[in-house]
């Protein structure tokens, strides 16, 4: 059986390592993205089945990273879990607004 393939994005070195660290012991296949256009471009390569993404990063956030996904990606067909200091009503209904699954 192949391994599920998960990307992380995050601008913030020390979250991609925390999370790699995390699922290390799991089998899954990490891909890792420090800005939204990598992310992009790593989704147009070869479809994640799993998206964990960082709101906060400068020039593209996940918002917009998020809406970019579901142009060409039902919910069902790339999950995206947003991770994110970001906990207020207002900010988990911009992310669920945006496309992501959580």
């Amino acid at each position: 059986m192949d391994k599920a393939r998960i990307l992380i994005v995050d601008d913030e070195t020390i979250n991609l390592k925390l999370l790699e660290e995390m699922l290390a012991n799991r089998e899954y296949s990490l891909s890792f993205a420090k800005n939204g256009k990598k992310a992009l471009e790593v989704v147009s390569a070869a479809r994640p089945d799993l998206i964990l993404l960082d709101i906060m990063m400068p020039k593209m956030n996940g918002y917009e990273v998020c809406t970019k996904v579901r142009e060409r990606y039902n919910l069902f067909e790339l999950p995206v879990l947003m991770l994110t200091a970001k906990n207020q009503p207002a900010d988990v209904s911009a992310g669920l607004e945006a496309g992501a699954n959580d």
